[in-house]
């Protein structure tokens, strides 16, 4: 292993580099330095030169160019044990660099605030920084690249116990990370870029590079391993904070972002206290209460409190002493909430496995609403849709007789909840509270039976009642059954060549429909 003779350090995060710094010197390796890194080292008594003074030539356009430079990138590219390139950079006066630790400005943090201007957004594409790094990786049979602060105690370890080397393992570890990092750079200022006109069509190339955040216990099925991967810039489920039991299964985070993704559906679009009960995927039960996060509960309890064992619960406020003495009754698998208060914890700690997820407080409704796409991925290629956020495109009373002029919100949550169902979906729903649910039939009609059958299983009285179709009725038979139930409305997309059938026949029973024009498919 050849020692480190000479680094380049110039980096935007400075944690750590002021030790890094002086532990290289400890080994009398020179160092050169730009900007803030070069002044910061220089205050804390780092020997440090100047790349200006090694290159001979000054930092110019307000400093976008300032390693870009032949000494630079000769000092780091030349092959070690390349005789005629060795004499070439010999005969120029270049010098070998054989560390660099450079990081990239910090697009995805800028362009994460919501205000960003496009102007800043361009600052804060690095060119130089990007260069350096992937010159280095290139050439990392002969020199070491550091691009994440992470690695500092690791290197520093290994650059000691050499006595001012570092092995061949280790660099080229540390080079495949570096182009991980710069793809991933690429790949968000792309993102921007392209998203930039939300109305524009799907971009021609999808780029999208992630970093694993956790290990998971194990995938969907105990003999697969699984792992949780985010964007660098960690946001939503990617930046949840745990606050007890067992670590997250590959099943758990599948859960866990049909909870999240419904109940913030719900929260922004009607407010009050609401909650859901995931199973497999499907809610077993959804209400919204105005009068406390505990009512909303039992009430989504009460839609199927067999199916809701071992299922994840979301809620869009912080849960509180009572609400978590009624959750303890029953066993659940994880919580999502804004937050626990301290009585709650205290009731729920004794639940040892049981998972108490936070988001991290910068999330928002508006971070939701940014995150655009919904991906499948499929053997061969990766499918790429936005995600769907249009309850309805229209709102057209199709029956002679029309919904009451209060059933209109109540109409539009039970339609809602069809968006979290698996195809074919049928929801039956009463004052904001899911009675009953038909879901993954391959017969739409199969759907409506057993949501009324759901529904008188667990005591609900359904009539009077809604009941909202993700997709249209091909026979008029759900309809038929539906009246039979005395339903007080129905809603559902249209669009099928017998809608006149379907429709004479809501009108001959006296059932009011309304046509959305938006279907709601879940695969």
């Amino acid at each position: 292993m050849d020692p480190i003779k000479r680094a380049l350090i110039s980096v935007s995060d400075k944690t750590g580099v002021v030790d890094l710094a002086q532990k290289l010197r400890e080994f009398g390796v020179e160092i050169l330095s730009t900007g803030g890194t070069f002044k910061l080292l220089n205050e804390n008594g780092v020997k440090v030169r100047t790349v200006e003074d090694y290159t001979g030539f000054p930092e110019i356009l307000g400093g976008r160019v300032k390693t870009l430079h032949p000494k630079i990138h000769g000092g780091i590219l030349f092959v070690r044990d390349d005789e005629a390139q060795r004499k070439d950079i010999a005969n120029r006066g270049i010098e070998a660099i054989d560390l660099v630790v450079v990081d990239l400005y910090p697009f995805e943090k800028a362009t994460a605030n919501p205000e960003v201007t496009l102007a800043d957004a361009v600052e804060n594409i690095d060119i130089g920084g990007i260069t350096l790094i992937r010159a280095a990786a290139k050439n990392h049979k002969f020199v070491t690249v550091i691009c994440d602060t992470a690695d500092y105690p690791r290197f520093i370890g290994e650059f000691s116990a050499n006595k001012g080397a570092v092995s061949g393992e280790f660099k080229a570890k540390l080079a495949a990370k570096a182009f991980g990092r710069t793809s991933q750079y690429d790949n968000a200022i792309s993102g921007y870029l392209n998203g930039l006109d939300p109305a524009a069509a799907m971009p021609p190339v999808f780029n999208m590079t992630l970093e694993k955040v956790q290990d998971l216990r194990y995938g969907e099925n105990p003999h697969q391993k699984a792992a949780f991967y985010g964007p660098r810039q960690r946001s939503l489920l990617s930046d949840i904070c745990q606050l007890q039991g067992k670590e997250l299964s590959f099943n758990n985070i599948l859960d866990l972002n049909a909870a999240f993704e419904m109940v913030m559906d719900m929260d922004r679009k009607f407010g009050g206290h609401c909650c859901v009960i995931i199973k497999h995927n499907n809610p077993s039960g959804a209400a919204i209460d105005r009068s406390s996060l505990e009512s909303a509960f039992r009430k989504a309890l009460q839609t199927d409190p067999v199916s809701a064992f071992g299922g994840v619960i979301g809620m869009n406020g912080e849960v509180d002493k009572d609400t978590a003495f009624l959750v303890s009754q029953t066993f659940f698998e994880v919580i999502i909430a804004k937050g626990f208060s301290k009585e709650a914890l205290g009731i729920l700690s004794a639940k040892k496995n049981l998972r108490l997820i936070t988001l991290a407080p910068a999330d928002s409704r508006a971070a939701f609403e940014k995150d655009r796409w919904d991906l499948k991925k499929v053997r061969g290629g990766l499918l790429v849709q936005e995600y769907d956020s249009e309850l309805a495109a229209e709102w057209k009373a199709v029956t002679a007789k029309k919904p009451g002029p209060d059933d209109s919100e109540e109409l539009k949550f039970s339609f809602l909840l069809c968006k979290y169902v698996k195809s074919n979906a049928i929801v039956l729903s009463k004052g904001f509270q899911l009675y009953g649910i038909g879901a993954g039939q391959m017969s739409r009609i199969d759907s409506v039976n057993i949501a009324f059958e759901k529904a008188k299983k667990f005591g609900f009285d359904t009539r009077g009642c809604f009941l909202a179709s993700d997709a249209f009725f091909p026979f008029p038979d759900s309809v038929e059954r539906a009246a039979a139930e005395k339903v007080k409305a129905i809603i559902q997309p249209g669009g099928s060549v017998k809608d006149n059938e379907v429709v004479a026949a809501a009108d001959k029973l006296g059932v009011p429909m309304i046509f959305t024009g938006t279907r709601h498919f879940r695969h």
